[in-house]
């Protein structure tokens, strides 16, 4: 499981690199490590200047603990010059990082392991979401309510001082399609280089921009309810009835109007409407209590 560098609520205060990155040696390495562990969580990396895997994992470690802001502190030892510490934790190759918390080591591991890898492991120690740059849970509120403007604003402010914040670039483009302007959205998510767009907020973000172009902005929803109402076997229009109210953040509505479908006729148009719920679970996102209370409904029919 992958840590998530850009969301969470457990992030501290941003520290300055001085403060979350140190050179120990042996006599400081309990002030350093073992003390300052029974605080906040304190990485270890063991390394030499002749180790070439070293000068792979070190910049990623503290590249990291960088983005983290203060949930987790790295302390490096060159064990050239220092090699007690390491020979009392057994170290028999290096790279070797060891994780310290309440003054005991309780995680490690050996060799230069990639970033995700590694994001991973200081998830271990920080619990998930470590690391939100400030700003992103207040854009999301004000979007939430309703001020586009407000979100779209606060999101552009955390990507000038972090350019690769892929929860700011997601929200930033939910702020343009809920404003209309679909080219806009694309051309930010285009700024998600492909190695980050696994990530939860540019995969939802990139099926709400499906969702909204599907939907078109020419609907007339007055006209398709009233074709409903004459006929609630009329799925085609219920369909594009579901795809109108969503995008017009009638959430709830569209949903209800899809599940009708598929308690009805399952099979209509080649399993469209349980298709379309299924991307309108991916755009809001997996912790959405909507989302996960549409899940269920939908087990429950297709199981029945």
């Amino acid at each position: 499981m992958a840590i998530s560098v850009f969301g969470g609520a457990t992030a501290k205060k941003p520290d300055n690199g001085a403060a979350l990155i140190k050179e120990t040696t042996t006599h400081t390495f309990v002030a350093d490590v073992i003390e300052v562990s029974r605080k906040v969580p304190v990485i270890v990396d063991f390394w030499a200047p002749w180790c070439g895997p070293c000068r792979q994992l070190t910049p990623i470690l503290e590249k990291l603990v960088k983005a983290a802001r203060g949930a987790v502190r790295l302390v490096k030892m060159n064990i050239d010059e220092h090699p007690e510490v390491a020979g009392q934790l057994g170290v028999q190759s290096i790279p070797a990082v060891f994780a310290f918390k309440n003054g005991q080591p309780v995680d490690g591991f050996m060799g230069a392991l990639p970033e995700g890898q590694v994001k991973a492991f200081i998830q271990r120690l920080t619990g998930p979401g470590a690391g939100e740059a400030p700003g992103l849970e207040e854009a999301k509120a004000l979007f939430d309510d309703g001020d586009v403007g407000g979100a779209a604003a606060l999101y552009a402010a955390i990507l000038q001082a972090d350019p690769e914040n892929v929860g700011a670039v997601g929200g930033l483009a939910r702020c343009y399609i809920a404003a209309g302007d679909l080219d806009r959205a694309e051309q930010t998510l285009a700024l998600v280089p492909p190695a980050k767009q696994n990530s939860e907020a540019y995969l939802g973000a990139k099926a709400a921009l499906e969702l909204a172009k599907k939907a078109g902005t020419n609907e007339d929803i007055a006209a398709l309810e009233k074709a409903v109402l004459a006929d609630a076997g009329d799925w085609e229009s219920r369909f594009k009835l579901a795809l109108a109210l969503n995008a017009r953040g009638q959430r709830e509505q569209a949903m209800d109007h899809l599940m009708e479908i598929v308690r009805r006729d399952r099979a209509w148009n080649g399993d469209a409407a349980r298709k379309q719920l299924i991307e309108f679970f991916e755009a809001w996102g997996p912790k959405d209590p909507l989302t996960q209370a549409g899940r269920q409904r939908l087990s429950s029919l297709l199981f029945a």
